[in-house]
């Protein structure tokens, strides 16, 4: 498995509606309410064949609420 991470600005007020319909779709290994210059943070592991920025294109750019997305790629668990 792939892990990454996805930081999430979201239109204002809907922040909790993001983070509810990543959930529901159950795409999501973990997601937490952040301060700073984003308003989420996700975990995701997708199999090791997984195309991830498809995977993005696809299941997270598609929830309604998100402003903007940064993808974190990871390489090693310590």
């Amino acid at each position: 498995m792939k892990c990454f991470f996805v930081e999430f600005c979201c239109k204002l007020g809907q922040a909790y509606n993001v983070a509810d319909e990543l959930v529901a779709r159950e795409i999501v290994s973990e997601v937490y309410s952040t301060s700073g210059r984003f308003d989420l943070l996700a975990k995701f592991y997708v199999a090791e064949d997984v195309d991830i920025g498809r995977f993005v294109a696809e299941n997270i750019h598609t929830i309604a609420g998100i402003e903007r997305t940064h993808t974190i790629l990871t390489f090693k668990a310590f």
